[in-house]
C-alpha cells in the first residue's frame, strides 16, 4: 500500500458556491463531474497524487464534526489561509508548527460548514 488515503469527498449543499470558494483560495479550477446521479467538482491532481472532490448528493452532509481532511497548501499555507475569510469561510485554528521546522497546519471552516485542514512545510 503506497498511501493510506486514496480519495476524499467533501460534502456540500451548494456545489457552485463551494467550487468558487475552493477555486478562489487555492487558485485552481475544479472539474465538474457526475457519477451515479451525484454532482461533483474534482480537485486537479498530477500523476499518482491523492485526489478528491466536492460532492453533492443524498447522504452527503457538510459538518463541523468528524473527520478533517488536510489539504496540501504547498510550501507555506499562509497565502491560502489569508484568502479563506475574504472568500466567505472562517479560520478556526491559526497556523501552528506541528513538527519543528518541518510541518505546519491550520484549520478553516468552508462556505458549506465543513472543517478542513491545511498543511505546509513552512
Amino acid at each position: 500500500m503506497k498511501h493510506v488515503v486514496s480519495w476524499f469527498e467533501i460534502p456540500v449543499n451548494d456545489l457552485d458556491r463551494a467550487s468558487r470558494f475552493y477555486s478562489e483560495i487555492f487558485n485552481i479550477t475544479l472539474e465538474p463531474f457526475e457519477f451515479n446521479g451525484q454532482a461533483m467538482s474534482v480537485f486537479p491532481a498530477e500523476d499518482e497524487a491523492i485526489n478528491g472532490t466536492l460532492i453533492k448528493g443524498e447522504g452527503y452532509v457538510p459538518s463541523t464534526q468528524g473527520t478533517i481532511v488536510y489539504l496540501n497548501a504547498g510550501e507555506d499555507l499562509n497565502p491560502i489561509l489569508n484568502k479563506v475569510e475574504p472568500a466567505g469561510g472562517k479560520v478556526v485554528e491559526e497556523k501552528v508548527e506541528v513538527i519543528a521546522g518541518r510541518v505546519y497546519a491550520a484549520v478553516f471552516q468552508d462556505v458549506e460548514g465543513n472543517r478542513v485542514g491545511l498543511y505546509s512545510t513552512k
